[in-house]
């Protein structure tokens, strides 16, 4: 067989592997072979045979394996529909990899509850199996066990996977712990222009950590008689350079401050997890954090990440953009509270029930009932700012939401380079936005929104706000090659289409 073939037959196998929600591990049980030989046959680096096409397609119940290649996923999207009834958000994407990487810290069994099965979280399995991390998904595909090896096989890392999720370089803070030497890939992820690292370097310094990146690798080299002897000062207050900290002083034998750091929602869960590891941390939910970190972790933890407050504004705002009735349930009100006093100050009419708790035990929910509202363009611009302020991640949701308003809004996206820029493909659709630098977009409303055929932006929230403008678009639009979307949403158009959406998902035969 070619090369080509091969590849593309591997990824096919992939494709199917994944939607039957199968880690590579299980396939290899199924097939009587090594995960290792999976993860060959996937990548398109071992030569398959007919009969093994066969049973690959037999064990994963997939006809499509044995008739060729699956190609990019596309949608096809009737608009103009009113969304009624209840939805319930699913849990945290951003949390959700945070304890995958996380988990590297336990010698233990780790289970997550209700993990979100997007692309996202499949990419760091992929590079778990392939260090010798054994994961399996139980109670009905529900809930994902992790087993960690007694030694990490760094050298058989899965870099095709690694460099397809920015997440990876979450591998630098619990890995100091394990080996004094090891590569990781160069962090991938959303097309959202040059995000630089130094900062999680910054951090990690404190700890021993010298990194030299060449050729597409990180070579880490760790220095054990370094120790952060002073409070260590965040240079930036990001999640996941947060997140990268934590976990570098979880097993840090000593107590570690940490200031200028996150308190959004996924480093709070981080947190909460850290909890049941045995680790303490006080100042959650502040910009100081301080760690008694625990060098030794070899417990059997179960965990219930919260659910996501982006997914959560992108079901809101599919309410609004459609002129649509409906219940958005478990949201998370603590991550939105910003967002629904700007939408209130523009005329959003929505009720919320009483606050209830998460699975986590900590983090409050409530249920929101969106109701077709006249909304005005608001007074001042909508930006981002850290949490407690309006969620980076949410911006982009109210470029649709400001183009439904009367009157001209502000949108100023500083964090991104190019983030802003994507948002102007909704004038494909109607809109009237005007990119008045990088960073800074005026949009004017209301839109009359119109159907067309375009390819998904390479960013994960701009991508779902064309989305949802094509659901308001009278007639058929497509947007082609999602998977960016679904590297952050699992099963987006069917959980849309059960509340009123007609959505389609084809591939190109």
């Amino acid at each position: 067989m070619s090369d080509d073939y091969l590849v593309r037959i591997g990824k096919l196998i992939r494709d199917a592997r994944q939607h039957r929600g199968w880690t590579q591990t299980q396939l290899a049980e199924a097939l009587g072979t090594s995960q290792s030989a999976v993860n060959r046959i996937e990548r398109g680096n071992q030569n398959i045979s007919l009969e093994m096409i066969a049973r690959i397609g037999e064990a994963l119940d997939s006809e499509i394996v044995s008739l060729g290649y699956a190609g990019p996923m596309h949608l096809r999207v009737v608009g103009g529909r009113r969304l009624s009834g209840a939805i319930d958000v699913k849990t945290s994407k951003n949390a959700c990899v945070a304890l995958l990487c996380a988990s590297l810290l336990n010698k233990g069994r780790t289970v997550l509850r209700r993990v979100a099965r997007i692309e996202e979280v499949y990419r760091l399995l992929e590079v778990l199996n392939s260090i010798g991390v054994r994961t399996r998904w139980i109670n009905d595909g529900v809930d994902l066990e992790i087993v960690p090896p007694a030694e990490l096989e760094m050298a058989a890392i899965d870099a095709e996977a690694a460099v397809r999720t920015r997440s990876i370089i979450m591998f630098f803070g619990p890995l100091l712990h394990r080996m004094d030497r090891f590569k990781l890939p160069y962090a991938g992820g959303c097309d959202l222009g040059t995000r630089t690292i130094e900062p999680h370097m910054i951090a990690l310094r404190r700890f021993g950590l010298d990194i030299a990146a060449t050729e597409g690798q990180y070579h880490a080299q760790v220095d054990r008689s370094v120790r952060p002897d002073r409070p260590i000062v965040l240079t930036e207050r990001g999640d996941t350079v947060t997140e990268n900290a934590l976990l570098a002083a979880a097993r840090h034998d000593g107590v570690t401050v940490i200031r200028n750091a996150s308190s959004n929602y996924m480093v709070q869960d981080l947190c909460f997890f850290l909890e049941a590891l045995g680790v303490k941390v006080e100042g959650i939910g502040t910009t100081t954090l301080t760690v008694h970190g625990v060098p030794n972790i070899d417990v059997d933890v179960d965990y219930s990440p919260s659910e996501d407050p982006v997914e959560a504004m992108s079901l809101l705002a599919a309410a609004v953009v459609t002129e649509s009735e409906l219940t958005v349930r478990r949201v998370p009100i603590e991550f939105l509270e910003i967002e629904l006093a700007v939408l209130e100050e523009m005329g959003l009419d929505h009720e919320r029930s009483p606050e209830y708790c998460a699975d986590n035990g900590r983090t409050r929910l409530v249920d929101l009932t969106v109701h077709p509202s006249k909304l005005e363009a608001p007074i001042d611009k909508i930006h981002p700012m850290p949490f407690p302020g309006l969620n980076i991640d949410n911006v982009p949701f109210f470029a649709a939401i400001a183009a439904t308003a009367q009157g001209k809004t502000l949108i100023h996206d500083w964090v991104y380079d190019n983030r802003a820029i994507y948002l102007t493909d909704l004038n494909r659709l109607g809109g009237r936005l005007q990119l008045l630098d990088p960073h800074r977009v005026l949009v004017e409303g209301p839109t009359r929104w119109r159907a067309a055929e375009m390819m998904c932006p390479p960013a994960l929230r701009p991508a779902v706000v064309v989305l949802l403008a094509m659901m308001a678009a009278e007639g058929t639009s497509v947007l082609r090659n999602v998977y960016v979307i679904n590297r952050g949403y699992e099963d987006l158009a069917e959980r849309l289409n059960s509340i009123g959406a007609q959505i389609e998902i084809f591939r190109d035969i």
